[in-house]
């Protein structure tokens, strides 16, 4: 058995966490690469160390005096050396950092350090080999992450260390040797990257939570956990708005075939949740979670039997992709179409897209609506169970909501409906109220 763990940064917010890190790999032979976060918030109002880096490098960018800034930074770690007893010792490290710093080697470059310096601390913590990913994990000049020659690379780097801690996520462009971030969060993709490069048969992701939440601790109060969910649901709730785990982590995993299990580091005795490709396992509920965002608008276009005229939808697609304009769903009727996209995005080019649309199709009218959010109700046990979508309509109407769109995929793993901004907290309680808490023998 070989694992890879990951931790974040509330696990490693300060020596005390550090010691419960440590107990966690030392309980299980099998964790053997670890991969680490910069140290996060030690209580409520705390500074994340990875924000106190952006402000410090702002502040050398400018041309500002940052040693106050620096100061504080090298402080956290201190604490968390001393509170270790160890005698690690960072002082060429910051110098270094403070060159880079004035000599603007950029914001990868500065949020990169949280991950580092603490990296150091923990392959000194637990005696493993320290592994810089700037040497390894590649990106092109684009900033398109190299997932194959990655892959290569830490193969043949750990295929004789036997033990290492590998900090989290950054790597390099490879043409440059410069320093390149993941998008924030990214630790778990690198301890994905490093799971599917030693073949591991678990990538155990440790955080602050006893796995996934049918839904949002701050809009649900205490949302049942998930035992097991596959890749495809975690991938829609993930995509709507669920947290737990990066989106872009399940990809190296999944294409490996390596399951991932989401735990809490400091409730390490619970079984928290299973990501796999498939499972036998039932779930509880019909649903295995539901999950939304807000700042969506509809572009909803009417036209006499576009169903019979070739090439209209492309058309439509057409004037949304020369505006550089994504779209996220786009339900249709006969003689209806309506497409739903950011509502930031579109503003910006309103008109332009619009313009193109009546030039490009001719419709009878287009109507707009603004300050919409779409919620996904997901789970495998939809396909079976009958009366799924007509649960959510009565939950939703039994709350007053107006439901502004419904879609659902041919799949059956999820349904997607639209409701106003202001209903978007009622609607999630209403919907997970219907399905989780007063349970299926309530249908």
């Amino acid at each position: 058995m070989l694992k890879v763990v990951k931790f974040g940064g509330s696990s490693l917010a300060s020596a005390n966490q550090f010691k419960k890190v440590k107990e966690i790999i030392t309980a299980d032979d099998a964790r053997r690469y670890v991969i680490d976060s910069a140290p996060g918030k030690r209580f409520p109002g705390d500074i994340k160390v990875t924000d106190m880096l952006y402000e410090c490098y702002t502040l050398a960018y400018d041309g500002d005096d940052f040693s106050k800034e620096l100061a504080d930074i090298k402080a956290r770690y201190k604490e968390i050396i001393d509170g270790l007893g160890l005698s690690t010792d960072l002082t060429e490290e910051f110098a270094t950092i403070e060159k880079n710093f004035k000599d603007k080697a950029g914001n990868d470059y500065a949020a990169s350090r949280g991950e580092y310096l603490n990296g150091l601390i923990m392959a000194d913590y637990l005696g493993y080999t320290f592994i810089d990913p700037a040497k390894y994990v590649f990106f092109d000049e684009e900033g398109n992450f190299l997932a194959d020659e990655t892959n290569k690379n830490l193969a043949d780097a750990l295929k004789d260390v036997d033990r290492a801690v590998i900090p989290g996520f950054y790597g390099s462009v490879k043409t440059t040797g410069k320093v390149k971030t993941f998008s924030r969060g990214g630790s778990d993709i690198t301890g994905s990257v490093v799971a599917r490069a030693v073949c591991a048969d678990l990538y155990e992701n440790w955080t602050d939570v006893s796995g996934v939440l049918t839904a949002d601790p701050r809009i649900v109060d205490n949302p049942v956990p998930i035992e097991a969910i596959t890749y495809r649901e975690l991938r829609e709730l993930s995509y709507m708005g669920a947290s737990v785990l990066h989106e872009d982590a399940i990809f190296p995993v999944r294409k490996a075939g390596i399951p991932i299990n989401i735990k809490n580091t400091n409730a390490p005795e619970d079984p928290g949740t299973l990501i796999c490709e498939t499972t036998v396992k039932t779930t509880k509920h019909i649903i295995t979670g539901v999950a939304g965002k807000k700042g969506f608008c509809s572009i909803n276009i009417e036209k006499d039997m576009m169903n019979s005229e070739i090439g209209f939808c492309r058309r439509i697609l057409q004037a949304f992709e020369d505006n550089g304009i994504s779209i996220e769903h786009m339900p249709s009727g006969i003689d209806t179409l309506t497409v739903f996209v950011h509502q930031t995005e579109f503003e910006e080019k309103e008109q332009s897209v619009l313009n193109e649309i009546i030039k490009l199709t001719s419709p009878d009218s287009i109507d707009l609506e603004s300050n919409l959010a779409l919620i996904a109700v997901v789970g495998r046990g939809m396909k079976s169970q009958r009366g799924t979508a007509g649960k959510v309509f009565s939950a939703l109407t039994d709350h007053n909501i107006n439901i502004r769109m419904i879609d659902q995929g041919s799949s059956e793993l999820n349904i997607i409906v639209g409701v106003a901004d202001e209903d978007f907290e009622q609607a999630i309680k209403a919907i997970y109220d219907s399905f989780v808490d007063r349970g299926v023998g309530d249908f």
